[in-house]
């Protein structure tokens, strides 16, 4: 019943064994997994998957083999007695027309939002489901999940829907952009090698063929010098923003990761989500409990390295504008505040996103990002990239 996804997980290049195949099998009979997709995967995983740096490429295999889920039919679910009643429950999500979601208002600003929603917290004592004020499901109100409203907090609800949101009461789990990905194309990496630095380093191991040829008539007898080999000593930062509605790009990210880790000897490399503010991570796997506070990396690299921030600027004008106003963390300074600060860091920057240019002009977060960087963001194109790369140059 499996065997499609076993065969995924060889294409994406999980060494999954037939062995383990079976472990799995018999963990679902031992009744290891309760009667969830989170438990099937978190056990598949578990059983399948032995070296974390496969994680990214076994999610990849996994949505693949049990993409369409969703559309099975209601009569078929209802059918069968044993389907858990939270499997059914995402049926009365509120569909609404966009004539209703126009006539909707959000609360106007983010203090009013939170002033909201701690009301809601202190009167309200149980599940509400509809409606316009509660913390529920199905409704208009700004607080729950698989509702609407244009100013929201998320509460309860496993992933983005109308990417309306302004908080996510959630914990959420984003993945590493793979920087093993094999690249459809050469574009890229062509893109990339038009920043370039060259400085000799190292031991001289390379033939110097004119010092030889001078040196030999110089001395009269073939005197053999060498000098060490030219490489690419340009410093680049590297800031990948990561989860949310950067999951429809990650393709294209993977690539320039791929692309950028290859080309540039000197490469650092942090996450942030949305905007960046006082922490950055490494690994998005332990995004809350190993950051790396942004003070320290304004105080460790120095102004000559080239700063590349890549991300599709997509999200609540709070989350730039004012303080408090992170997605998923309380921020105690605006987001505009620390961008500002790393573009004075390392005035060599530019800002690469994912979203066709001609779409920038209807989110409103992606003209004040434009702002901040004076102009400097480019598409994630070929010929943005080749802009992006002078400008850096």
């Amino acid at each position: 019943m499996f065997r499609p996804f076993l065969e995924n997980l060889r294409q994406h290049g999980v060494p999954a064994s037939l062995r383990e195949y079976l472990d799995l099998l018999a963990g679902l009979q031992a009744g290891l997994s309760d009667w969830t997709p989170e438990g099937f995967y978190h056990l598949s995983r578990a059983v399948l998957v032995k070296d974390e740096a496969h994680l990214d490429r076994f999610d990849r295999a996994f949505a693949q083999t049990f993409a369409g889920l969703d559309d099975i039919p209601v009569e078929a679910l209802v059918s069968n007695a044993a389907i858990p009643r939270e499997w059914l429950e995402k049926l009365a999500e509120k569909l609404l027309t966009p004539e209703e979601r126009a006539a909707i208002q959000g609360p106007g600003s983010f203090d009013e939002l939170m002033k909201r929603l701690r009301e809601r917290l202190a009167e309200q004592k149980g599940r509400h489901q509809g409606g316009n004020k509660w913390i529920g499901t199905a409704g208009t109100s700004p607080f729950g999940a698989y509702g609407y409203n244009p100013e929201g907090v998320r509460i309860g609800q496993d992933e983005s829907r109308h990417r309306r949101a302004v908080k996510v009461w959630d914990k959420r789990e984003f993945r590493d952009f793979d920087d093993s990905v094999e690249l459809g194309t050469r574009n890229i990496k062509v893109a990339l090698k038009r920043l370039r630095q060259w400085a000799r380093h190292g031991a001289a191991e390379e033939l110097d063929l004119p010092g030889t040829v001078r040196a030999s008539a110089e001395h009269g007898y073939i005197d053999v010098q060498t000098r060490p080999e030219r490489h690419n000593a340009v410093k680049v930062l590297l800031f990948l923003d990561a989860g949310g509605s950067m999951d429809d790009h990650s393709r294209i990210v993977d690539e320039l990761f791929s692309a950028a880790r290859s080309e540039f000897k000197h490469l650092e490399h942090f996450y942030f989500h949305n905007c960046i503010y006082e922490a950055l991570w490494k690994d998005n796997h332990r995004r809350w409990t190993e950051t790396t506070p942004t003070w320290d990396l304004l105080n460790r690299f120095g102004r000559d390295y080239k700063a590349i921030f890549v991300g599709d600027a997509s999200m609540s004008p709070y989350e730039i504008a004012v303080p408090g106003g992170a997605n998923e963390h309380w921020n105690a300074e605006a987001g505009e505040t620390w961008l500002r600060r790393l573009r004075e860091a390392w005035p060599d920057n530019v800002w690469l996103n994912p979203v066709p240019c001609n779409q920038w002009h209807h989110v409103p977060s992606v003209q004040m990002v434009d702002g901040i960087f004076d102009g400097r963001m480019r598409p994630l194109t070929l010929e943005g990239l080749t802009e992006a790369m002078r400008l850096l140059g």
